[in-house]
């Protein structure tokens, strides 16, 4: 069983900055895809950034331009840079991972808080 566990999540001042980082019981190259999504306040589980094995990446719009997801090999980890945040930003932040492509299975951290506010 893949465990994931998410660390980095802390309480910052708008316009500060962040790094989470996500660490996997399986090698971070295994999977088809690794990223995180992040769930704030009465809101929808949304993803935030995707990296695949090729090292494709995908963000969503509203974090475009602040927001850049890596993979550190030596530590086996990826980790999401958060600058310039914002106070929509704050939410449980999640870490994901996909292994499969005709059977799927996605595998899910237990998430760390970000908060964002003055």
């Amino acid at each position: 069983q893949v465990q994931l566990v998410e660390s980095g999540g802390d309480l910052v001042q708008p316009g500060g900055s962040l790094r989470l980082s996500c660490a996997s019981s399986g090698n971070i190259f295994s999977f088809n895809a690794m990223g995180w999504y992040r769930q704030g306040p009465e809101k929808e589980r949304d993803m935030v950034a995707i990296i695949t094995t090729v090292g494709r990446t995908n963000y969503a719009d509203s974090v475009k331009g602040r927001f850049t997801i890596s993979r550190d090999a030596a530590k086996n980890t990826v980790d999401l840079q958060m600058n310039s945040l914002k106070p929509e930003d704050t939410a449980v932040y999640y870490c994901y991972a996909r292994r499969g492509l005709d059977v799927v299975t996605d595998y899910w951290g237990q998430g760390t808080q970000v908060t964002v506010s003055s």
